[in-house]
């Protein structure tokens, strides 16, 4: 028995920023790029495990494929900010892709395989990735770490209908367990336990269909006469659209356990001065929580009251699939421990604090408590409004007067003076090395941790205490690019609000030259990799922090 492949869907969920995307235009830009990509598809663009045995019916099936691109947004206000990137959406959704092969020539479609199935979302999802990274696409940002969704239907097999009694599933489950899951495989040596683990959960509640959600695809038969009447309006609408709703919201709860992750990394491991910095991303976080919360609870207000029983099934069914409740758990233990990580540092920046601000603390309470300082201005007042007395009266008190002016001029400028220190404390300090190689290359490292995790950066990294940021810039460029660097010139201090996440970081660049061979670059424990960089190429690239804005300044760019 086989099944008649009919048409299918593929769902990426996404987050846009809509200040800058349009969705509905940016769906139509995407069908083209994929639909041109097809069109030119060649045999060595195929997964080699498949290209000789199935690599002609591919390149076939990509030039006869029908496919439009839809935008669907879910969540219209979710401000989300990526840790790594630092970019920032303001909308959940996902873009679906109705997909059909052969349409004009039905007869062909018999031909399909499932394991040809899931072979061109494989080819899409890096070409979507390519996209997201173009300048003018930076406000997309798809779920490239999941396989895209492929939700495939039938209306008809071979031979004739089958009534799906359970006898004949077990009887066939070795073809259904083929359509279930299309990204899992397709080879003979799979077990009878992995088939008998494909087949359960059928959703459907007629012997005429079968209905199969997966994590990461779905399959629905319907005999021919009800998929006619009944795709469209009743399948559509109660089992085909919350599944993307359902893996959006998936997507949305990942990248939240990603950035509670990372702001915990931040706050463990990096010298962070600015803790208000990481408490208002935690803010924002639990706001995202609770708007994925609150969506929850309409589903769940739908499994209480709705007499569907179908369709609270595939909800039941969805919500256990991708596991929704656990990793809201995972989220809420994660946030609880952020939170007992951030009492841990209030503790230790208070006390840090206390220790270099306490002995003017102490001093300035003191003269205000004991009501010094009002006294001593009394004096003054009644010093410099004597005006009888002799010559030696009036010197002496004009003498005590300047004294006493001095006292409190200079409690004053300590406790301006303490306040600029305990500002400087919340103030981190780093280096940026702008490093020429002389050929029109700079010397860029990979960043191997978060924030911007996988971005090309400048060399450098924090001050030390006692250390001029002359000798922190030779020490970092040495130990993240085992280059020795002589400084040519300053660039400038870069502390514009916000150019870090990790808080208040002030950095000084310095333009530099290579001193010995270029071939000891090597990249260090701190950087997953050193490269140097045609300069040319530096205008197109997407860097870390604000380090493409210290390159200009340096004149590089011509």
């Amino acid at each position: 028995m086989e099944f008649v492949y009919n048409s299918e869907y593929w769902l990426i969920s996404t987050f846009i920023d809509s200040s800058i995307i349009d969705g509905k235009l940016k769906s139509t830009e995407i069908e083209k790029i994929i639909k041109q990509f097809l069109s030119n598809l060649k045999k060595e663009d195929i997964y080699y495990k498949i290209r000789e045995q199935f690599g002609e019916i591919l390149i076939d099936m990509a030039k006869n494929i029908s496919l439009s691109c839809t935008w669907i947004p879910y969540l219209e206000t979710f401000p989300y900010e990526d840790e790594n990137s630092q970019k920032k959406y303001d909308t959940l959704g996902y873009f679906q892709f109705d997909v059909e092969y052969y349409k004009d020539d039905p007869t062909k479609k018999e031909n399909i395989k499932s394991n040809l199935i899931q072979q061109f979302p494989q080819l899409i999802l890096p070409l979507l990735g390519k996209f997201s990274e173009t300048p003018e696409n930076r406000g997309i940002y798809f779920d490239l770490e999941s396989p895209m969704y492929v939700f495939v239907t039938s209306h008809e097999t071979k031979p004739d209908e089958v009534m799906w009694t359970q006898e004949n599933i077990n009887k066939f489950k070795k073809t259904i367990g083929y359509w279930t899951e299309i990204y899992s495989g397709q080879w003979e040596d799979y077990s009878e336990t992995l088939y008998e683990k494909r087949i359960e959960n059928n959703l459907s509640n007629r012997k005429s269909e079968l209905h199969f959600i997966r994590r990461n695809s779905g399959f629905i038969y319907m005999a021919k006469e009800n998929y006619e009447n009944f795709f469209n309006t009743y399948m559509i609408k109660y089992v085909l659209t919350p599944t993307p709703k359902m893996r959006a919201v998936l997507f949305a709860l990942r990248s939240i356990n990603e950035s509670l992750d990372f702001l915990f990394l931040k706050a463990q491991l990096e010298g962070f001065k600015d803790i208000n910095t990481i408490e208002k991303k935690i803010r924002n976080l639990r706001l995202l929580r609770g708007l994925i919360q609150t969506r929850l609870s309409l589903i769940y207000n739908e499994l209480d009251y709705n007499r569907r029983q179908h369709y609270t099934s595939v909800l039941k069914h969805l919500l256990d699939e991708f596991e929704i409740d656990r990793i809201v758990n995972r989220i809420n233990d994660k946030f609880t421990i952020i939170y007992d990580s951030m009492q841990r540092l209030y503790v230790q920046k208070t006390q840090e604090n206390q220790k270099r601000t306490e002995k003017g603390l102490n001093l300035l309470n003191l003269l205000f408590g004991a009501g010094i300082l009002a006294d001593l201005a009394g004096v003054i007042m009644i010093a410099l409004s004597f005006q009888e007395g002799d010559f030696t009266s009036v010197l002496l008190n004009s003498i005590i007067a300047l004294i006493i002016s001095g006292i409190l001029a200079t409690t004053i400028i300590f406790n301006i003076y303490m306040k600029i220190k305990a500002k400087e404390v919340s103030i981190g300090k780093t280096v940026d090395a702008v490093i020429e190689d002389g050929k029109g290359n700079l010397v860029l490292i990979k960043r191997k941790y978060p924030p911007f995790q996988n971005f090309y950066a400048l060399p450098g990294g924090f001050i030390e205490e006692n250390e001029k940021p002359e000798e922190a810039l030779i020490r970092e460029a040495k130990e993240e690019t085992n280059l020795d660097v002589k400084i040519i010139e300053k660039i400038g201090i870069y502390n514009e609000e916000g150019r870090d996440p990790r808080g208040n970081v002030h950095s000084t660049a310095f333009k530099c030259m290579i001193i010995g061979d270029v071939s000891a670059m090597k990249s260090s424990t701190d950087s997953k990799d050193v490269e140097l960089i045609p300069i040319e190429k530096l205008k197109d690239m997407e860097l870390a922090f604000d380090h493409k804005k210290i390159i200009k300044d340096a004149k590089i760019f011509k």
